[in-house]
């Protein structure tokens, strides 16, 4: 089966037109984050995965940090439940495999706990909060390459 999207890694110089809208659509209308949270210096740092659908519309993104850990994952309502998030973690691991990292980490909202477990990430710790929101920490080993 053909899929309706494409995930493509790129810096924050590319990515930025077409992730912060989506990131501050989930994150800040949906959910509630502080705006002034939402983009931080980490951007510009990291690697970015965006998703586009079948016409080239962005409809979801994630990051990966310089130290490993995997971060603004976010998908636009209607493209949940389509795989999408899965296809972009996937992306974002790849990259730090290929980056040669051995282990990598996020802060998993504990509502997408199960979802970041059935990709192999482990929960590490007790429960926090993180701009609002319960957060559980959790890892991954890579292969070494």
């Amino acid at each position: 089966m053909r899929r309706a999207f494409s995930v493509a890694i790129m810096d924050w110089t590319a990515a930025r037109a077409e992730a912060g809208p989506i990131r501050f659509a989930v994150f800040v209308a949906e959910q509630g984050v502080p705006a002034a949270i939402e983009l931080d210096e980490w951007d510009a740092r990291s690697d970015h995965a965006l998703a586009r659908d079948a016409r080239g519309v962005a409809v979801g993104t994630g990051r990966l940090l310089p130290d490993g850990h995997i971060g603004r994952m976010a998908v636009l309502p209607d493209w949940r439940g389509r795989g999408l998030g899965a296809a972009i973690l996937a992306a974002l691991v790849e990259r730090a495999a290929a980056r040669g990292m051995s282990e990598i980490a996020l802060n998993a909202q504990t509502q997408a706990r199960g979802f970041y477990a059935r990709h192999g990430f482990a929960p590490v710790g007790t429960e926090f909060m993180e701009a609002g929101i319960p957060h559980i920490a959790m890892t991954r080993r890579l292969n070494a390459g």
